[in-house]
């Protein structure tokens, strides 16, 4: 592993513990918005380890295409609820009309970001020590 790519898996598991710590002091849409970062840091150290830039992107599902045409099996990826923690990207950050995320979100909507962000973590940490 390059140490550029280490330095993104780094960070993606550093934002995966302050989601889970957030998430433990009842900040539901903060934890829901630092699993998103998570995982999206850690498709993006996958990228790097291709040689290639990732995208200035924060779709979770853009990322794992670009790692499918870099010739990576994204299959582990398939069935995770990528398109949900994508969208909590901003819809955790700025309000909605009249309500604020923090009002939105809610321990089950973060135990699935978590639950998610986790998986991803994982395999592209796998990936990266393969």
């Amino acid at each position: 592993m390059t140490p550029r790519a280490e330095a993104w898996l780094r960070q993606a598991r550093n934002d995966l513990e302050a989601a889970q710590v957030t998430a433990q002091a009842g900040f539901h849409a903060q934890a829901c918005y630092l699993a998103g970062q998570a995982a999206e840091k850690a498709l993006k150290a996958a990228i790097v380890a291709t040689g290639s830039t990732p995208p200035h992107s924060h779709s979770l599902e853009r990322l794992v295409t670009m790692l499918r045409e870099q010739g990576i099996s994204t299959e582990p990826l398939e069935g995770l609820h990528l398109k949900a923690l994508t969208r909590m990207n901003s819809e955790t950050r700025y309000p909605q009309g009249d309500e604020a995320p923090a009002d939105l979100f809610d321990a089950n909507d973060t135990a699935q970001a978590l639950l998610t962000a986790e998986q991803v973590v994982q395999i592209a940490a796998a990936h990266l020590a393969g």
